[in-house]
């Protein structure tokens, strides 16, 4: 009897605490901060993936934190230029922005390397560097004096080598050749005697169509096939040696990352790696579908490079690197430790697979390619 006597009592004295705090939660609630903040990015209106992933980030913050965070998106342009979105963010114009480091290289030389390096790490393994190898962390000391904070907020996956309006047998064949390319790949072409080019994505296709370029790189088959660039260039290059795993980025100013309590910061936090991932999966199942309507549908001439011409590019990207690396300390520091960072895990990756999709390569071999 007292044992069902004292359940009777505690039960009903939770039930008054969880009645108390349904009537007490609205109050509690009613006095939290809601955080207004404007997003800019480098991506036109409804671009796949990057704009509709900066959008997504936006909606997915303000479901998890209960409206307390509510960001509004704007496409490059429409707030500020493409290219000015780290300047935005730096000085406090706007809280955040979404675009690729590589875009800021003027200003932050290192950052290069927090996008996408030549013949460098592939998807998993840059997400492996920043979460697991210490990546992060340096990304964040190269912006501190930006006042700026970067989380990776997305993955191209392996990138297609270009569109090209002819064709590429030697590294001869870059010399003069004006190309839109960006980042530490950029840097490679120009040393191999091409011009490069730098446009934001709303400019490329009519660039290329007019002549004003001879070849550009974008990202895969899934923007290139909406882009129409199959339409302006007769060769479809691959594989993307200049970014084999390219990391985007969202980016905060530091006073208002740091103006919201903990929780909100690792709520923060953990929808930009979300969305980090979501946008590598979004781009890996339409790229395969949009290869085979390029190929089946619109005739698009698709083109190895010749192992020796990727063989001379290779040995150029290990003179550029350490050419840029070289121009100053922060450089040289991410450098360094990206390359201890590929080395320790590439020898895993030869044992595991290289091997596996050596085996499987024939299953998915492109027939007539």
């Amino acid at each position: 009897m007292e044992r069902r006597d004292f359940l009777k009592k505690t039960g009903a004295a939770a039930a008054t605490v969880v009645a108390g705090s349904a009537i007490a939660a609205p109050a509690v609630l009613a006095k939290e901060k809601t955080y207004r903040w404007k997003m800019v990015t480098t991506w036109p209106p409804n671009l796949p993936v990057l704009q509709t992933g900066a959008e997504r980030f936006a909606k997915r913050l303000e479901e998890v934190t209960g409206g307390r965070i509510k960001i509004q998106v704007f496409a490059g342009g429409e707030l500020v230029p493409p290219f000015g979105v780290f300047d935005a963010v730096s000085d406090g114009t706007v809280e955040c922005g979404s675009g690729a480091a590589y875009y800021w290289a003027g200003k932050v030389p290192a950052g290069q390397w927090f996008s996408s390096v030549p013949f460098g790490l592939n998807a998993q393994g840059i997400n492996s560097w920043f979460y697991s190898g210490g990546g992060l962390e340096l990304w964040e000391e190269a912006y501190a004096p930006f006042n700026v904070i970067p989380r990776p907020q997305g993955n191209t996956g392996v990138q297609m080598g270009g569109w090209f309006r002819k064709e590429m047998k030697t590294i001869e064949d870059f010399k003069g050749l004006k190309m839109r390319i960006p980042g530490l790949g950029g840097k490679v072409i120009a040393k191999a005697g091409g011009t490069v080019v730098l446009l934001p994505a709303g400019e490329i296709f009519t660039s290329l169509e007019r002549g004003v370029i001879d070849a550009t790189e974008w990202v895969g088959p899934l923007h290139d096939l909406r882009m129409g660039f199959y339409k302006a260039a007769q060769f479809y290059y691959y594989p993307g040696w200049h970014e084999p795993g390219t990391c985007l980025e969202v980016i905060f100013n530091k006073k208002a990352y740091e103006s919201l309590p903990k929780e909100l910061q690792a709520a923060v936090d953990a929808i930009a790696m979300e969305t980090n991932f979501w946008s590598l999966s979004e781009f890996e199942a339409g790229n395969g579908a949009a290869l085979q309507e390029l190929i089946t549908k619109h005739k698009v001439n698709l083109v190895r490079f010749p192992d020796a011409l990727l063989n001379d590019l290779r040995k150029l990207a290990k003179e550029t690197l350490e050419e840029e690396a070289d121009k100053d300390a922060m450089s040289r520091k991410v450098h360094e430790a990206f390359k201890k960072f590929k080395e320790q895990i590439g020898v895993w990756g030869s044992v595991s697979e290289k091997p596996y999709y050596d085996v499987i390569a024939d299953e998915y071999s492109l027939k007539g390619q």
